[in-house]
This record gives structure tokens, C-alpha cells and sequence, in this order.
């Protein structure tokens, strides 16, 4: 079997608590660990950054994907196993998902919401079956679970939406679900 490949969507700033850098840590370790290629959004700034380098500090491989007018604003990763600077947002959220048999999302902001969204979107109009898995550290994504409920409470999505996301609460439990399901 090749070696996987698990894309994490993640903020660029570390967020007002460090649980939030510390699971970014301890998932780039884990992936590292477990022999998968880590591709992200190549910033070193913010859980960007701690995920990155946890994952080098790992041996793992890394593929990180920046337009080019982000390069100084995210400080661009240089040093990665890959890296690929693209002209747009849209080429290198669309790199980095052809990139990777899996998703993770941990705490972030509109882009990392934007990238949730447009892979949520895809899965849910059958172009791809890729897992998504939304790493709930210290409760931050539940009012993200609250409303995607209640939009299929309200009849705008079809029950299988809610089906479509696995949430976890550790880096260890959204490792395990991504085990059993790249398996």
C-alpha cells in the first residue's frame, strides 16, 4: 500500500488558547509517525506553522501549497520536502485537495472555513469520498456542528450532510477515524 497523503486545513494564527497549538503538534507528530505525507497551506506562522514543523521534527514528508501573495504575510515554508507556490487561492486550495486522500480540519478562521466548505460541497454533490475530519479541540468547531444540524433541521440539506463529517475531539481520535478509514 503507498503512503497516504492528509491535508490540514488550519489557521494561520495560533488562536487565543494553546490547546490549539498543541494539537496541531501533536497531529503533525502523528502523521508523521504513521508514515503520512502532511500537505497544508506552507505557512510557519500559526498552527501552520506548529503542524509543520511537528511533522518535520517527525521525519515526516511534507507538501505545502501558497499563492504567491501570501508568501511574505504566512511566511512561506521554504524548506519543505515540496513546495509550491500558485498565482491563486482557488489553484492552491484545488492543489492541495487533488493532493491528499484525506482532510483534517483543525481551528482556523474564513479560510480554513472557506477550504471545509468547498471539500463538504464537493463531497456532498458526489465528485469525491474522501474523508473529512474536524479535529473539535477544546469544543471550538461545535457551534460549527450546532449549525450544520440545524441546516438540515431546516430542510436545506439532505440528512446524509451530517454524515459526511467525522468529528473528533483529540489528535488521537481523529488519527484513529482516519486509520479505519484509509485503511
Amino acid at each position: 500500500m503507498s503512503a497516504k497523503s492528509v491535508c490540514v486545513y488550519c489557521g494561520s494564527r495560533a488562536g487565543a488558547t494553546p490547546l490549539y497549538t498543541e494539537h496541531a503538534t501533536a497531529l503533525g507528530h502523528a502523521l508523521a509517525a504513521e508514515g503520512w505525507r502532511l500537505v497544508y497551506g506552507a505557512g510557519d506562522v500559526g498552527l501552520m506553522g506548529a503542524v509543520a514543523r511537528a511533522a518535520q521534527a517527525g521525519g515526516g514528508d511534507t507538501f505545502g501549497v501558497i499563492p504567491a501573495h501570501l508568501v511574505s504575510r504566512e511566511v512561506g515554508k521554504t524548506d519543505l520536502n515540496r513546495y509550491v507556490v500558485t498565482e491563486t487561492m482557488h489553484e492552491r486550495k484545488k492543489v492541495m485537495f487533488m493532493n491528499a486522500d484525506a482532510v483534517v480540519v483543525l481551528p482556523g478562521g474564513a479560510g480554513s472555513l472557506d477550504e471545509l466548505f468547498e471539500a463538504l460541497t464537493w463531497r456532498q454533490l458526489g465528485l469525491h469520498a474522501k474523508p473529512i475530519v474536524v479535529l473539535n479541540s477544546g469544543g471550538y468547531w461545535t457551534p460549527l456542528r450546532t449549525l450544520l444540524d440545524g441546516i438540515i433541521a431546516d430542510g436545506f440539506a439532505e440528512a446524509s450532510l451530517a454524515g459526511f463529517i467525522d468529528w473528533a475531539d483529540t489528535p488521537d481520535a481523529a488519527m484513529a477515524t482516519l486509520r479505519a478509514a484509509l485503511a
